[in-house]
């Protein structure tokens, strides 16, 4: 277990002096392994050969490319503004509507890009300039803006539950299926967050126009074909009709098809979003190469069995085990970005959690519901950054405490997700 920890202390070591995570990872895991090995260095090049060979030549792992390019389509299509708009349709006269809309747009958006920093840049554009026009308090527009884009990562398709679903060999479209209930959760305690603060403070959020009925038929007809789109890739793959795989790929050229019928796709444009999804994907792959890596060093190490060695002996519940888990996780997330500490801690923490008799599902949606608080966690939350960067007008203290209220309906979603396993696990239980 020594050699486990000091690992994990040279890997984060590294990265605090500014070496790619990733990168970081792979050299920990490889000279771990060697060391593990008697300095023998020829089963770690091998086994780092091995990871690069089968990494890239994995056919499950084309469903990370091909959703990003789905993404990429639709966001260019200009979808961000006509979710926006059809949420403020229909909320935006309540009192807080425009922040509640924010948040169901990002929830929507989510359901296309996969991304909690990407969903929160967005949204930072198209929803603050609103909300400042129409004398939102600062604390409340930051606060929906930075909670809401975590929905990103939890509502399907999720980019770190697929690959939560393949370093764990967990079904995907399961996965899927599990993180519609507690992200339309997290949506819903959002809109309850801002009802509380604007409950405290009616000035913070005033109250918007009424639309009538055809506005807001208006404003629905902008996003019919992408939800349409939606519905097809994510019934399919929760009916058995195809493969998440499969799903991903139909998903790309219906997202495409879209956006050249929105007139959206030039030439260049489609270049770009070409390139972006190489980008992406490069980044994504590289990271989980070096995780698998570091997993490789740990797995060999005696770590995984002394952890569950040491909750045996001195009989710890399961649930404080999770607990503890969690609020590590949550301090992870304050300094690291999501799809690095959850593929760095898997190797770590999944035995323990097989071993306690827990649902490897609904520890994967327990994870991501945590590191949604990370990321919005002060001092160092990464969507607390993204926005700074984005509205740099915005003192930090500000953004600080507008997420408060959005962290504790996150840990109310959180509680409620370990007290009644059942929400994660409903929906994947019905599929075939």
């Amino acid at each position: 277990m020594t050699e486990a920890l000091v690992g994990l202390l040279a890997m984060l070591l590294l990265s605090l002096i500014r070496i790619p995570i990733a990168l970081s990872m792979a050299l920990v895991g490889v000279v771990g392994y060697a060391y593990m090995r008697d300095w023998n260095w020829a089963p770690a090049f091998a086994s780092l050969q091995t990871r690069l060979y089968e990494t890239g030549r994995n056919y499950t792992l084309s469903v990370v490319p091909l959703f990003i390019l789905m993404g990429n389509f639709v966001t260019r299509a200009g979808m961000s503004q006509q979710l926006f708009r059809a949420a403020n349709a229909f909320v935006g006269h309540l009192r807080g509507g425009l922040a509640m809309a924010t948040i169901l747009a990002c929830a929507g958006f989510g359901a296309i890009c996969g991304s909690s920093i990407a969903t929160a840049a967005t949204m930072a554009k198209v929803a603050y300039p609103s909300m400042k026009r129409y004398g939102y308090a600062d604390t409340l527009s930051t606060g929906a803006i930075a909670s809401g884009g975590t929905l990103g990562i939890m509502i399907p398709p999720s980019t770190i539950l697929v690959l939560y679903g393949i370093f764990t060999e967990t079904n995907i479209g399961k996965l899927f299926a599990a993180g519609i209930l507690p992200g339309t959760l997290g949506a819903f305690l959002l809109c309850i967050a801002v009802q509380y603060v604007t409950w405290r403070d009616p000035k913070a959020g005033p109250r918007g126009e009424r639309s009538d009925w055809k506005e807001r038929w208006l404003a629905t007809k902008d996003v019919w074909a992408v939800a349409a789109l939606f519905v097809f890739v994510m019934g399919g793959i929760y009916g058995g009709m195809f493969t998440a795989t499969e799903g991903a790929g139909m998903g790309a050229f219906g997202a495409m098809v879209f956006a050249l019928w929105r007139r959206a796709l030039t030439w260049r444009s489609l270049y770009q979003a070409l390139l972006e999804s190489a980008r992406t994907t490069s980044m994504l792959f590289t990271i989980l190469i070096g995780a698998l890596m570091f997993g490789e060093f740990i797995n060999i190490t005696t770590m995984p069995s002394d952890l569950v060695s040491f909750v045996k002996r001195f009989a710890i519940h399961p649930y404080a085990v999770v607990a503890a888990i969690c609020i590590i996780y949550v301090l992870l997330g304050t300094a690291m970005e999501e799809l690095s500490m959850v593929l760095l801690t898997i190797p770590v923490f999944l035995p323990v959690i097989l071993q306690l008799g827990f649902d490897p599902i609904w520890f994967g949606i327990l994870i991501v519901v945590v590191v949604e608080i990370g990321l919005i966690s002060p001092p160092v939350g990464m969507n607390l950054f993204v926005l700074k960067t984005l509205i740099p007008e915005v003192h930090q203290n500000t953004v600080f405490r507008g997420v408060l209220p959005f962290m504790v309906a996150d840990c109310v979603r959180m509680t409620l997700l370990i007290a009644f396993p059942a929400i994660s696990l409903y929906l994947p239980g019905l599929m075939k």
